[in-house]
Formats: C-alpha cells, sequence, structure tokens
C-alpha cells in the first residue's frame, strides 16, 4: 500500500497522459487481433479455402482478389501499429520528463529544509545520486512500466479470449503452463529488490568519492594521494561490479524461468498445430492464427517479467526517497523584522553535539547589545562556529534561550523567524559559479547597480569595477577564477546587501592581508554601515576594532 500511494502521488499531474497510454494499448490489442485474423485469413485463401474471404467480402470477388485487398489491410495495419506506437514512445516521454522534473523538485526542497545537521549522517554525493537515479527509476516506472504492465494485461486477456474461441483446450493448456514461469521468477524477484538497493548504496558511494575528489582535487596533489584515491575508486568500483552482477544473475535466472515457459508453450502450440493438420481439424491458416495467437499471449507476459525487475528496483528507490523525508525537517515561521538595529541576547546557553559525550557550550550567557563590535576568540573546538550556527538557528540548543531585539523595539527568538535579522559571511570561500553580479544578487535581487558598486567598496572590492568585465566577470565552482581573497571580500559584500542589521563574521578576512584587512575594518564599522557586529576570529588587529573580545574556554 506504501508504494502504491507513492505511485499515485507521482502519476497524479500526468495522470490524463497516461490514461491516453493506456487507451492506445487498447487499441493495438484490436488491431493485434485484427492482424492474427488476417493472417489466417491469407492463408486460408492462398491455400484454396476462401471462406474468410466469403465472410468479409461476399461472393463475386476472386482469390487473387481477396489476396489483394487483404494484403493491403495487413500493410495499413502494421502501418497503424507503427503510428500508434510513436504516439505511445512521445506520451511516454513527456510524463517521464513532467514526473522526474517534479519529483526531483519535491525531494530538492525537502533537502533545503532539512536540519543543517542530516550531513552527518548523509554524503553530499548520496543525496545528488538519490535525486538523480532513484528519481529516474522511479519517474521511468510510473511512465513506462505501469502503463506498459496494463496494456500487457488486456493484451494477453484479450489473446486468450480469442485462442479460447478457436481452441478452447489449447489455451487451456497454454495458461496451465506459462504461469509457471513467471510463478518461478517471482520468487527470485524478492531477492532481486534487496540486490537493488546494494546497487544504489554502491552507485552513491563511487559518486560521493568522485565529488569529494574534485571538491579537493587541489589537497589531493598537494599531499601527492591521487593513486591511493584512484586506488580506493577502483575498490569501490569492484564492489559495485559484484554486486550488479550478483543482481544480474538473479534477473537472468529469473527469465530463464519465464523463457522455458514460454519456449515450452509455442513448442505446444506447433505440435497442436502439426497434429491437427495431419488429423485435417486444422487448417494451414489456423495453425498460423494459433502460433501468432501464442506470440500474442506470450510476448505480454513477457513484458510483465521485464517490467517486473523494474518495478522491484523502483520499490528500493522510494525506499531511499522516504529517507530523505524522514529526516527532521526545521520548522518553517513567517520572518519577523526587528525594528532598528539589532541585538541578541544569550541567556544560560547549553548544546552538545548528537554523537558527542561532552558539551560544546555550558551556561554561556551574552548581550550582544544593538551597534556594538564584538569579537569572539579562543582555541580550536571551544565552540565558536557552533555559537554562530545557534545564533542562526541553524542548531537548536539543550538548555537556554537566544532572543534577537531591535533597538527601537520588536523581539523574536532565534529561529526561521528571526534568520531574516542576521547577515552570515562564513569562512573560506562562498560564491556560486556565475557572474560576479549573479552572487552579489543574492543578498538583494532588487538591488541597482549604484547599490552594487556601494557595498563593494565598503568590503573593499572596488577591484571588480577594474576587472574586464566588471560585475559580469564570471566566477567558477566554488569562486574558481578569483583569489581567495577577492572571493572573500564579494561574499562580504553580498551579506552587506541583506536587510538585516546583525552581521555575523566567521574569519571572514583569513585571505587578507594586513593593509587590505585594515581598509575593510575601517569601511566595515564605520557609523554609516549601522550594524551589531560578532567576528570569530583568531586575529588580533580584528579585536582592536571591538568594543568587546569574548573568550571562550
Amino acid at each position: 500500500m506504501k508504494y502504491l500511494k507513492w505511485f499515485r502521488m507521482v502519476a497524479r499531474p500526468v495522470r490524463w497522459m497516461l490514461a491516453a497510454s493506456v487507451f492506445i494499448q487498447l487499441c493495438q490489442v484490436f488491431i493485434a487481433l485484427t492482424y492474427v485474423y488476417i493472417s489466417k485469413a491469407l492463408v486460408d485463401i492462398a491455400t484454396g479455402d476462401c471462406s474468410s474471404m466469403l465472410w468479409i467480402l461476399g461472393e463475386g470477388h476472386s482469390q487473387r482478389e481477396g489476396l489483394i485487398l487483404y494484403s493491403c489491410a495487413l500493410v495499413g495495419f502494421i502501418l497503424l501499429r507503427i503510428a500508434l506506437q510513436s504516439v505511445i514512445n512521445y506520451i511516454e516521454n513527456k510524463a517521464d520528463v513532467k514526473i522526474s522534473n517534479r519529483l526531483r523538485f519535491r525531494e530538492f526542497s525537502n533537502l533545503l529544509r532539512l536540519q543543517s545537521d542530516f550531513r552527518a549522517k548523509y554524503h553530499s554525493g548520496d543525496m545528488v545520486n538519490r535525486l538523480q537515479t532513484d528519481v529516474n527509476t522511479i519517474s521511468s516506472a510510473v511512465s513506462r512500466c505501469i502503463p506498459n504492465l496494463i496494456g500487457a494485461v488486456l493484451k494477453f486477456g484479450t489473446a486468450f479470449i480469442y485462442l479460447l474461441v478457436l481452441e478452447p483446450k489449447l489455451a487451456w493448456v497454454l495458461v496451465f503452463v506459462v504461469p509457471f514461469g513467471i510463478f518461478g521468477g517471482r520468487f527470485v524477484m524478492r531477492r532481486i529488490r534487496n540486490l537493488t538497493k546494494d546497487v544504489r548504496e554502491g552507485d552513491s558511494r563511487v559518486q560521493s568519492h568522485v565529488q569529494e575528489t574534485m571538491q579537493h582535487l587541489s589537497i589531493i596533489k598537494t599531499l601527492e594521494y591521487i593513486p591511493n584515491t584512484s586506488a580506493e575508486l577502483e575498490n569501490m568500483q569492484e564492489d559495485y561490479y559484484s554486486k550488479v552482477m550478483k543482481r544480474t544473475r538473479f534477473t537472468i535466472m529469473a527469465r530463464v524461468l519465464t523463457g522455458l515457459a514460454f519456449s515450452l508453450g509455442y513448442a505446444i502450440a506447433f505440435l497442436w498445430g502439426v497434429h491437427g493438420i495431419f488429423l485435417g481439424t486444422v487448417t494451414y491458416g489456423l495453425m498460423t492464427a494459433f502460433l501468432q495467437l501464442v506470440g500474442q499471449i506470450q510476448r505480454p507476459l513477457m513484458e510483465m517479467s521485464d517490467q517486473l525487475p523494474t518495478l522491484f528496483h523502483c520499490t528500493a528507490s522510494i525506499d531511499r526517497l522516504e529517507e530523505i523525508d524522514a529526516l527532521p525537517k526545521e520548522q518553517e515561521d513567517e520572518p519577523v523584522m526587528v525594528e532598528g538595529i539589532a541585538g541578541i541576547k544569550v541567556t544560560d546557553l547549553e548544546f552538545t553535539y548528537q554523537d558527542g559525550t561532552e558539551k560544546v557550550l555550558e551556561g554561556f550567557s551574552h548581550d550582544f547589545t544593538p551597534g556594538s563590535r564584538t569579537a569572539i576568540v579562543g582555541e580550536t573546538g571551544v565552540g565558536k562556529s557552533t555559537l554562530i550556527k545557534l545564533l542562526l538557528a541553524l542548531l537548536q540548543p539543550d538548555k537556554g534561550s537566544i532572543e534577537i531585539y531591535g533597538s527601537e523595539g520588536g523581539e523574536v527568538k532565534a529561529s526561521s523567524a528571526g534568520r531574516c535579522n542576521l547577515v552570515y559571511v562564513p569562512q573560506g570561500n562562498s560564491l556560486f559559479s556565475g557572474s560576479v553580479r549573479d552572487n552579489l544578487l543574492m543578498g538583494d535581487p532588487d538591488a541597482d547597480e549604484q547599490r552594487l558598486k556601494d557595498v563593494l567598496h565598503i568590503a573593499a572590492a572596488d577591484f571588480v569595477l577594474d576587472l574586464e568585465k566588471g560585475l559580469d566577470t564570471q566566477c567558477f565552482e566554488a569562486g574558481g577564477g578569483l583569489s581567495e581573497g577577492q572571493a572573500q571580500r564579494i561574499a562580504i559584500a553580498r551579506a552587506l546587501l541583506r536587510p538585516g542589521t546583525l552581521l555575523l563574521l566567521d574569519e571572514f578576512s583569513s585571505a587578507l592581508d594586513p593593509e587590505t584587512e585594515n581598509t575593510l575594518l575601517e569601511r566595515l564599522t564605520s557609523a554609516e554601515v549601522g550594524k551589531t557586529m560578532i567576528f570569530i576570529t583568531h586575529r588580533e588587529r580584528i579585536a582592536d576594532f571591538c568594543d568587546n573580545i569574548l573568550k571562550l574556554k
């Protein structure tokens, strides 16, 4: 029932497309049965039995005319079948893209709303793999597999009824023989589902390794770790290969069982027809109909056996996406902007990471008053960056409270609602692929040219205007094409475009030379900026520009 609910949810936007696909397949059923009848009639007319011709055309037509007319009809139905299959392919492709886009957007939106500590359990490469491979598997199953499975059932049922009319005993013999292969394969399919999940996880590990290697390529080169990294990938690929081949063996076993039953069914129909011709109870045309109807019965069953592994693969993919859906989401509230310059008051704060045993912060209290400038210093691991995440409500404290208040009124707890009052500049390079203008407009999409130039000046990033393409200069992945210091200053300019008045800067000037850092601090701490500033830093120079120095232990 869980998987049926998923199929209904995924198929809802394209249900009319899927219904059209099933209807066209129903038309194909009619065409296939008519094709069988025409083939039988052609053979009968060619061998001198013109009863089929008389039944359709009436008397007064020669054998040659009958052959010509039936041959034209045969060609017409072949062309019609090809045309209808082309329409089905078009509908399936359209539905596939719509489903995958919608489902990927849904899961991507869920990822964006997860609590920030989910990466402690799931690698980003694994998440990307789920958004690609698993989403594509589900969309393909819903847009192609399920309609084709319904069509196969219709084809099988009508072909069986037709054969039942022509030769009841043969029809019942085939129905009892062929399902043995299907049921035999079904027991094997149960194992395939678990193997598919293992294959997906192996594929995710490979992708995660490649992605992380590309992100830290310079470190790998300087550590001369390339051979080791390549060896790790090779081991992962060998593990992935063994899992794929194990699943392949089970899939082949299922298909062999099905194939044996189908071959036996065809042999029974052939020998039945030969025996009937020998006794004079079966015409050549009727034997042709037997063989084609056996194909019409077996082909849908073969299609069903091909679709079943896809459905089992799909259930494994649904389980993997459900793991994302089950992760705790951040509560979303309407933004609440305080009046005037924001301050933030922390009272008796305690925090311990889920997998940790020691408290990172304990009994911490401080009032970052509006307009103040505070430097937070301390040794690595004492909780400086953790405190920033708590202020941003990216983490939730175990105990204590965090209140954001305005110099002219208003108050809100640290949460998604209060986050609009804060502006964050993280450590290192935080630019996105695109132009400098694109990165700046992330701070305020409505900012005009003059405002962009103003914040670049405050952030000591005037160099952008001297570049050949100015604001339209392209940044590559992780700010490639710019120095670390240039990227840091552009990130600060982007933050200054945000409406919040409480500025959190985490080692924001680590890549700057003393002269540039001094210019930046002078401009940033000037009265015109009008912001409360909290600096996470190891640099003594920054403390000279602050009102308070807060040392964490």
